[in-house]
């Protein structure tokens, strides 16, 4: 038998161990061909969608390698700590030191190579079906399979070169300097002392509260400034968590001998306190890893919420707003008309000259509009049209979470330029404008008294409104229009145009798009952070499976029933499974009320829907895992599952 044969054959019969690294190793590469073949997709190019797959494909990729790198290099440690038994014998039989960094350089090399090839084949077998939905994301009239050297090559050399540094760098972590250790299997970091400092406990306990607490009482002023307060405070308290804390609050239950020498707690909690001190940083990455994969998909799937409720913050399908001295505005008014007619696209357009007053209560600037020109969009728009009479005015909310506010206000003030007299009683309960598009401080004048204010005063602007049912189809109207105004932007000469020009079809096109597809590419790479969150729990497991065999033979022979054995391994395997998890998701729970406070202030919508869905499917997904690593882990130690 060759070197190489011995190496390959040592792959093969240690596959138990190396099953969850493998599988978490095929799905990275899986996951990052994937990216790869629609970033080198040939459909895409010149396309808007090429900016968005270039940005959010190259950065998916980037965070995935450098993932990758960190799961290699945690795996392999604890993966030779598991064989430390297994290198004492071979040195002991007469391998070198040099022989056997040779062996684990060559094992490493087999896995990386086996873990590329089907990788690429599975990302290739379900790059149609990538395809496929990538397709329907962003509405492209066909996104076909393709064969091209560059995602190959790409793949291939990401993971190959990774898995060579890997190869490179593992045997550091073999310590070989006390053959009888290795031969009896106590590697180096083993069991040793178990205990834990009270004082870091309690500051692990309070750096975590005071996180959830200022992240459950924020506000909009302070709330981005805690965006890079919160996390390393949150880190910190959840290292001092799993090292200090948690060993500190379980001894406290020990010192409570009737809540401890009773049935299976003793056994149960005794070697849960060992598990928790010698897993502690394990638990801490588990722990951090599942909080960012669950805020990653959280703040996509707000996002993709923000896209969903697009059209109730802007009713409008187009609008127009053109300033004195726009030379532009009849000829972009009947361009804009003759473009929705073309498509056959049904509109309502209503004109609204704006005129503006000071107030003598306030001494404040007051937009003014007229009631007839509301009721027109407001019957297009499916509301109730109001009747004013002389000297009477309604307030236009800017946004819809003023409206109550405005409307229990009555105001009686004298418009100063014009010298009318209004009485301001309620507000307009519907919604017809974009948020602040008229103004903040804007009422609804009756038309008697409007028309007297006309003949007085120019108007300030000219609001154009186009009612459109069927907004979605508007995505190629007014492209001119739209294209002079980016241009004017990237030249500088914005302030010279006299017109605004907003597409809302246009704008969710564009956001819809990159939203869902961002949702999609965080989704693949939150499946990849939660199996190799997975991945840590399983390595702790079978590398202490052996030990695991002989105490529960042992318990077997004093005759303890099955029934008896799978409670205390229950009692075991779910705080490895469920504290991490929980930690990470109540860490994500109160980061997201921060989020909700965020999304408050700029676009007044609830995201509670769309992170309950996400932090309700990851529990779904870790209760399956749980039960499966369950039945794994009682079928290795030769227990009926």
């Amino acid at each position: 038998m060759t070197f190489r044969q011995f190496a390959f054959r040592n792959v093969v019969r240690n596959r138990r161990i190396y099953a969850a690294f493998f599988m978490a190793s095929v799905f990275s590469v899986m996951v990052f061909f994937l990216y790869s073949m629609l970033l080198f997709h040939p459909s895409i190019e010149g396309s808007a969608l090429q900016e968005i797959a270039v940005l959010g494909m190259g950065i998916a990729e980037i965070i995935l390698y450098i993932f990758t790198m960190f799961f290699l290099f945690y795996s392999m440690r604890a993966f030779l700590l598991a064989r430390t038994k297994e290198f004492g014998i071979l040195l002991h039989l007469g391998m070198e030191k040099r022989q056997l960094h040779r062996l684990i350089f060559i094992e490493t090399l087999i896995i990386g190579a086996a873990s590329i090839g089907i990788g690429i084949f599975l990302g290739y077998m379900f790059s149609k079906f990538f395809f496929m939905v990538v397709k329907n994301i962003v509405m492209l009239p066909a996104l076909p399979l393709y064969l091209s050297w560059e995602p190959f090559a790409l793949t291939v050399g990401a993971f190959l070169s990774l898995f060579i540094i890997i190869s490179w760098v593992a045997p550091v972590f073999i310590r070989t300097g006390n053959l009888d250790e290795l031969i009896r299997g106590e590697a180096v970091g083993g069991v040793g002392q178990h205990g834990f400092s009270k004082v870091r406990g309690v500051i692990g306990l309070l750096l975590i509260g005071l996180s959830y607490c200022m992240a459950a009482f924020t506000s909009n002023s302070i709330v981005i400034g805690l965006i890079f307060l919160l996390p390393p405070l949150a880190t910190l308290g959840t290292y001092f968590f799993f090292t200090d804390s948690l060993p500190f609050l379980l001894h406290l239950f020990k010192v409570r001998k009737e809540f401890y020498w009773r049935h299976f707690r003793l056994l149960a909690i005794s070697e849960g306190v060992i598990r928790l001190k010698e897993n502690a940083r394990m638990f801490f990455i588990v722990t951090i890893v599942s909080t960012v994969a669950f805020m990653s998909v959280g703040i996509l799937a707000s996002l993709t919420s923000f896209a969903s409720q697009y059209r109730a913050m802007n009713p409008l399908g187009l609008v127009y707003e053109s300033f004195p001295g726009n030379e532009l505005e009849e000829e972009h008014i009947n361009r804009l008309g003759y473009e929705l007619r073309k498509n056959e696209i049904d509109y309502t357009y209503v004109r609204f000259p704006i005129l503006k007053q000071r107030s003598s209560l306030t001494s404040y600037t007051v937009t003014i509009i007229k009631v007839s020109s509301v009721n027109r969009l407001s019957k297009s728009l499916g509301y109730q049209a109001f009747e004013l009479k002389e000297g009477e005015a309604l307030f236009l909310p800017p946004t819809a979470s003023t409206y109550e506010q405005l409307n229990s206000q009555t105001v009686e003030t004298v418009l100063e330029e014009s010298g009318i007299a209004v009485r301001i009683n309620g507000a307009y309960p519907y919604q017809l404008f974009p948020a602040h598009a008229i103004g903040t401080n804007t009422i609804i004048l009756n038309d008697a008294d409007y028309t007297k204010l006309a003949e007085l005063v120019e108007p300030s602007s000219v609001y154009h409104a186009f009612d459109i049912p069927d907004w979605q189809n508007t995505k190629n109207i007014g492209l001119k229009i739209e294209n002079t105004l980016t241009e004017s932007l990237l030249t500088g000469t914005r302030s010279e145009l006299r017109f605004n020009f907003d597409n809302p079809g246009l704008n969710y096109s564009i956001m819809r798009t990159t939203f869902t597809l961002l949702l999609f590419i965080g989704l693949l790479l939150a499946g990849v952070f939660l199996l190799a969150a997975g991945s840590f729990i399983y390595f702790r497991l079978y590398t202490s499976l052996e030990s695991d065999r002989k105490q529960f033979d042992v318990l077997k022979r004093m005759g303890i029933t099955d029934k008896e054995f799978k409670k205390i391994v229950n009692r075991q395997l779910i705080p490895q499974f469920f504290v991490p998890w929980g930690v990470a998701l109540v860490h994500s729970s109160f980061a997201f009320l921060s989020l909700q406070v965020i999304w408050d202030a700029l676009a007044e919508i609830s995201i509670v829907r769309e992170l309950t869905m996400v932090l309700v499917g990851f529990t779904v997904l870790q209760i399956i895992y749980f039960y499966l690593i369950r039945w794994r882990y009682l079928a290795h130690i030769r227990i009926p599952g």
